[in-house]
């Protein structure tokens, strides 16, 4: 893409000169070249101190955090983006508990079984229903996946219409990872059973050595100001009034019944056949749910355009601000710093917001700088703003994404996640060589990071989005770098040893704000907003 003013030759990186595929203004190429390192660290340094506790959402802690980036943003000139001209936006978090009545049978020609629960079953408290009975037939409806978008239907010719159904959770081996992803994610299996008329979901497993999950920690919504619940991973509506799993021998008995072999029905899905059935069983499901709700907030600063008429359209650069807090002590320490998840993903929005804040010639759409609270309690900020923004959710025209950069060695690859499916693919690919950084495909589709983190829900809002990841290239030619970053995450991630240390590479982390914010400046000076591809799985079916 080119922009209509100074040439710039090459961009001194790492001490390398590439060529370049991208003309950029004077100011903004010097501008560019004026991050640094050690402004990084610094942001790290301060939201990764123990006397931030973890960052852990309704805390002291967290509010610390808040309260230094609000004052970030004021030494910037970075305008209030939140709620009544404020920095802030308020998001009511409600952690919800199944209570200890939970009961759930099954009733065949045999007779009625009564599972044990936390060994036969779980089920997922319900955030606006206190008390739940239930009484509805059975249906297996595979994967519970309805994508026509790849000619696939768990539901095809399958009545599930007031019944519960019951799923494996997972995908067809030839779905792309992305897609396969969105397609397991909670809320998509739960509104796709929904949409078809179910009354309740429960997950099954094949596998004899998993356990029903432990869910004594409850069950993470955020609500309205009326009570009801805005976004949840565990619950789309009343109509569903159930989401429980069931561990492998339940699962097998209900298949069993119904004359499916467990072991083909596997195989059959996961060639992408269908394997969906009615059951010959009816469940009965009884529990109550108790709440405990508290305040945290998202944090929102504007950088106005300066076209009249793009002015009033905003491309948004997020990052989740919270981490976990104060938890299980490992090798004697207990409190979850969170450095590089999620203190460098701030670092590095806050750095793309002084880039613009310095330049005097603003792009032509404005910049929203947004860092988001309970990340790690299911994406619950980001999909609580996607939904109700802070500026009309017509006007966001493109998501940009950063959390846990995992800057522990050079950047000189980069996965661009989810750009492929719209048209935020070019600026990638410009911003990419004009820094001289190849960019690849996820060298790690198993991990579904697609659907981990903030950009999802913009995506889930009809809102082109991507997340910018390390690549696999590395200085010795093996290109291997993720496993380099396997030996990390086992001993880092989500652990109290994931503190300001040497495992940093501050100078990758610098070009990860270049890398950011070349995107993002390319699409807010560009004539047209990004658009999904043609026939794009997310961009046919999330629409604003």
């Amino acid at each position: 893409m080119k922009f209509n003013s100074f040439l710039v030759s090459a961009l001194l990186v790492s001490g390398t000169t590439f060529a370049q595929s991208l003309t950029l203004e004077k100011e903004v190429a010097q501008q560019l070249r004026t991050v640094k390192p050690e402004a990084i660290k610094a942001h790290i340094r301060y939201l990764a101190d123990d006397k931030l506790l973890g960052r852990l959402p309704g805390t002291p802690g967290y509010q610390m955090a808040v309260d230094y980036v609000v004052q970030q943003f004021k030494k910037m000139g970075v305008q209030p983006g939140g709620e009544n001209g404020t920095y802030l936006q308020t998001v009511r978090i409600r952690k919800a508990f199944t209570g200890k009545d939970a009961a759930l049978s099954l009733t065949t020609a045999q007779g009625t079984k009564t599972l044990v629960p936390g060994t036969d079953f779980a089920i997922y408290p319900n955030p606006q229903n206190p008390s739940v009975s239930l009484n509805a037939p059975l249906a297996f409806a595979g994967y519970g996946i309805t994508a026509p978008e790849v000619g696939y239907d768990d539901y095809a010719n399958l009545d599930v219409k007031g019944k519960v159904v019951v799923i494996l959770r997972g995908a067809p081996k030839n779905f792309h990872s992305t897609i396969a992803a969105a397609s397991m994610h909670f809320s998509t299996i739960l509104q796709n059973a929904v949409n078809h008329g179910a009354v309740g979901v429960i997950i099954g497993t094949n596998n004899p050595q998993a356990r029903v999950p432990n869910l004594s920690r409850g069950a993470n919504s955020v609500m309205t100001a009326n009570g009801k619940v805005a976004a949840s991973g565990s619950y789309v509506s009343d109509q569903s009034r159930l989401l429980a799993s069931v561990n492998a021998a339940t699962f097998h008995a209900l298949l069993q019944g119904a004359g499916l072999d467990t072991a083909q029905v596997v195989a059959n899905l996961q060639k992408g056949t269908p394997a969906s059935a009615a059951l010959q069983a009816k469940l009965q499901a009884k529990y109550t749910s108790t709440y405990q709700d508290f305040d945290s907030y998202n944090v929102a600063g504007k950088i106005t355009g300066s076209d009249a008429a793009l002015r009033d359209e905003y491309v948004v650069h997020s990052a989740h601000l919270d981490h976990m807090g104060i938890s299980t002590p490992v090798k004697g320490d207990s409190i979850y710093n969170g450095a590089h998840d999620n203190a460098s993903g701030v670092a590095s929005v806050l750095e793309i917001a002084k880039l613009y804040s310095q330049l005097k010639q603003k792009p032509k759409r404005s910049l929203l700088f947004l860092l988001v609270t309970a990340e790690e309690m299911g994406l619950l900020g980001s999909a609580y703003f996607a939904k109700y923004p802070t500026v009309p959710k017509q006007q966001i025209v493109a998501g940009i994404n950063t959390d846990m950069p995992t800057i522990i060695a050079p950047l000189l690859s980069a996965v661009a996640l989810g750009a492929e499916h719209s048209s935020l693919k070019q600026p990638v690919a410009n911003a990419a060589g004009y820094l001289g950084i190849s960019v690849e495909a996820d060298p790690e589709p198993d991990q579904n990071r697609f659907i981990r983190s903030d950009q999802f829900s913009f995506v889930s809002q009809g809102i082109p989005a991507l997340h910018i990841k390390y690549g696999n290239k590395t200085k010795d030619g093996q290109n291997n770098l993720n496993k380099q970053v396997e030996v990390w995450r086992a001993g880092f991630y989500h652990k109290p040893q994931d503190e300001l240390n040497d495992s940093f590479d501050f100078e990758a982390g610098k070009h990860y704000v270049q890398l950011n914010f070349l995107i993002s400046y390319q699409v807010a000076q560009a004539k047209e907003r990004p658009t999904w591809n043609p026939n794009d799985f997310f961009g046919g079916r999330y629409k604003k």
